[in-house]
């Protein structure tokens, strides 16, 4: 374990997640001392990697796929190539494969991605083509707090789609069942079923990145993206204490604004005495959402794909239609754990050779399952990849899976399994943890809150605790 070199700081993060290393790198970037608590030994929060199943064969635990890490404004400040990141962009970025042994397929360039769509390819074109085209303008408002947009004709051309649900969108735009498949694939990351509200934000937000940058893997794992960040804050003075558990806000140096990049259950742990009563109450009835189990393999060969445009993407969505995903996520909702689940594969060292020994290969999957599972999915996962590659099975050598119940286990903000900090619906999307005009703030000054339990919500994208610090560089920091 490391020690601080100092006795008091301007500002304290606890957490090593890409939000509380954007929350320190902000913070250091204007001068001020800042130092990061990490309780594992490793920093990272949902951007480590390690040898999961065989020594040589490098997983991701948690995050996998980052469109939103080229894609997100505070990244894009960030020189994080110069600290050890290289992007490989797979040449497709999604496939989704269809029981007729075809697929669409997700690349940079929107008329060939409309050309696997069939008789829905004009309609894709239409839909997608002016959110691509001022992505940059509006991204920027979509990942913040609620507030008065820099650009309201972009967000508006966006947010009449994006407030409906997926499958009403899918239903209302597209005539084939491959599209409404493909999109509500894309809408399924909201971890929702598909019939709430604002669902088909999701699968605009995701389709519109894989066009505008892409799907991208980072060489080595996603291990790396929080190396870079480290080294980074390093380079800006920066501290980082690893392997110190913070169970009480009286075991942290003396400091002028703490941030926590942690959910409301844990921040109540730890700093619950400091916050005042009406706000505990609040955070006391945040809500969390469902959780996934998620299994990693060991590989003698590529995933043997009926389709052959699932060999060259970095993720595949299996599913099928939309009537198939939006019942496992309904399902998984109202507490079932359903016998064909929506799943989410990623196929990292079909592109990146240094993930797996010569000749073999690591392939990264999981399902939506009720928050707190301990049911094993594996069974149902594989029969799934299976259906859409058979012989899959004679191509695993080794597996290793992680139950819902023991994700929260392994990183205590993973309520129950629920990697994205707590269910991102309309109620929660844009005030969680608590209704706020500026939510990473509390009534207790100093105290800050920086997790994707805040705006806007999960993802590898740093954005949370950019703001966050900015916040506190307006007030306590100022």
């Amino acid at each position: 374990m490391t020690t601080p070199r100092r006795t008091s700081y301007d500002a304290v993060v606890v957490g090593s997640g890409p939000n509380g290393l954007a929350a320190a790198i902000t913070i250091a970037r204007a001068g001020r001392s800042v130092i990061v608590f990490e309780a594992k030994e490793t920093i990272g929060g949902g951007t480590r990697t390690e040898e999961l199943t065989l020594p040589g064969y490098l997983h991701d635990i948690c995050s996998a796929i980052h469109p939103l890490g080229v894609g997100s404004p505070f990244f894009r400040t960030i020189p994080l190539a110069d600290h050890g990141v290289e992007w490989i962009f797979p040449p497709v970025s999604i496939a989704h494969p269809l029981d007729d042994g075809t697929a669409v397929l997700l690349t940079r360039s929107i008329d060939a991605t409309a050309a696997t769509l069939g008789a829905d390819a004009d309609a894709y074109r239409r839909l997608m083509t002016p959110l691509v085209e001022r992505w940059e303008k509006i991204l920027p408002d979509l990942l913040g707090p609620f507030g008065v947009p820099r650009h309201p004709l972009a967000l508006a051309r966006f947010g009449l789609p994006a407030l409906r649900s997926a499958s009403s969108l899918a239903t209302s735009r597209f005539r084939t069942e491959a599209a409404r498949g493909y999109f509500a694939g894309l809408s399924a990351h909201s971890i929702l079923p598909l019939e709430m509200l604002s669902t088909a934000a999701f699968g605009l937000v995701l389709g519109m990145l894989g066009h505008a940058v892409g799907w991208p893997v980072p060489k080595g794992g996603s291990a790396r993206i929080a190396g870079a960040l480290a080294e980074y804050l390093r380079s800006l003075d920066g501290e980082i204490v690893v392997g110190r558990r913070i169970e009480s806000i009286d075991e942290l140096p003396p400091a002028k604004a703490v941030f926590f990049d942690v959910t409301p259950r844990q921040m109540l742990a730890i700093a619950g005495s400091r916050l005042s009563g009406g706000y505990r109450k609040r955070l006391e009835r945040y809500r969390y959402g469902p959780g996934v189990c998620k299994v990693d393999w060991a590989l003698d060969g590529p995933v043997p794909f009926v389709a052959e445009g699932c060999r060259d993407a970095g993720t595949v969505h299996i599913g099928g239609t939309l009537g198939e995903i939006a019942a496992s996520e309904r399902g998984m909702w109202n507490g079932e754990h359903v016998e064909r689940p929506f799943v989410l594969l990623a196929q990292q060292s079909l592109f990146d050779p240094t993930r797996a020994p010569e000749g073999k290969q690591t392939l990264w999957g999981y399902c939506h399952v009720p928050n707190g599972s301990t049911v094993d999915m594996t069974e149902r996962i594989e029969r799934q990849v299976e259906r859409f590659a058979p012989g899959f099975r004679e191509r695993i050598i080794a597996r290793r899976t992680i139950t819902a119940e023991a994700f929260e286990r392994y990183n205590p903000n993973y309520i129950g399994g629920d990697i994205n900090g707590g269910a991102q619906d309309l109620r929660q999307l844009f005030t969680r943890p608590v209704m706020r005009a500026v939510p990473y703030t509390t009534p207790d000054e100093g105290i800050y809150i920086c997790s994707s339990s805040t705006p806007p919500g999960g993802g590898v994208h740093g954005m949370c605790g950019y703001h966050a610090a900015r916040a506190a560089l307006r007030r306590a920091l100022r």
